[in-house]
């Protein structure tokens, strides 16, 4: 009993010895599936996950002035790209991880309908400045796409991220904007408020880019990560909070 206990002190120990820490650069609406995917990972492969949260803009502009973050999930496949093209990450490494969906939403129990936007039903639109956002870029490309963009326009509250859309709403500082539909998805449908799946027909794809940054490099934790994002148990996640996958 006392050489099995030993065995089993030992093994504890050798894995501490390999267990790997990795810092994370995370886009906003990934928030709610991050923190859940972060947990499942370190319970099945002892590394730990450090993940700083931001748009996707602001994300990138911290890697270009040093931020030691060694994975990024973006939420557009161009930032990713363009750290390629300036040699800040691991050749080969990039991937669409998930596709998301935006959601015009109000905090409004039936504000919002199953049918395009009143441009006299609100004074205030919030949606993540497509400046940093790409479901910013989404939310503009919706409007133009409805004919809407002249009408609505003159009501943008300019949001940071998604996360300072949402609590804009939230809050009723505007009556209805843009959010990710993992914001506010629960249990298959929008969970509060009332809120329109925006038809994926009306913008651009939004694929979301995940790569390995150079100062990931090496480290078993940064891989194990990426290549955990690709599992079916995290692929399940992803679609529980209304990504594609």
């Amino acid at each position: 009993m006392r050489r099995l206990l030993t065995l089993i002190i030992l093994l504890i120990a050798a894995l501490e010895t390999h267990a790997e820490s990795t810092s994370v650069a995370v886009a906003v609406n990934f928030t709610a599936p991050m923190q859940k995917l972060a947990a499942e990972f370190e319970k099945e492969t002892g590394h730990t996950v450090a993940a700083s949260f931001a748009s996707t803009g602001k994300l990138y502009a911290q890697i270009r002035n040093g931020a030691p973050f060694e994975v990024l999930l973006a939420a557009d496949d161009e930032t990713p790209a363009k750290l390629e093209k300036e040699a800040a990450t691991v050749a080969g490494s990039r991937y669409t991880y998930a596709s998301g969906r935006i959601v015009l939403w109000s905090a409004k129990p039936g504000l919002v309908d199953e049918s395009p936007l009143k441009a006299g039903d609100f004074r205030h639109f919030a949606l993540p400045n497509p400046r940093l956002a790409p479901y910013g870029v989404a939310a503009v490309e919706m409007l133009t796409a409805l004919k809407l963009i002249d009408a609505v326009q003159a009501k943008f509250v300019l949001a940071e991220n998604l996360a300072q859309s949402y609590q804009y709403i939230a809050t009723g500082n505007a009556e209805l904007g843009i959010v990710a539909l993992s914001q506010v998805i629960k249990e298959g449908r929008i969970g509060e408020g009332s809120g329109w799946i925006v038809p994926a027909t009306l913008h651009q794809p939004i694929r979301q880019d995940a790569v390995l940054l150079s100062a990931g490099r090496g480290n078993p934790a940064a891989d194990a990560f990426l290549t955990f994002l690709k599992s079916t148990k995290a692929k399940a996640v992803m679609r529980a909070y209304g990504y594609d996958v």
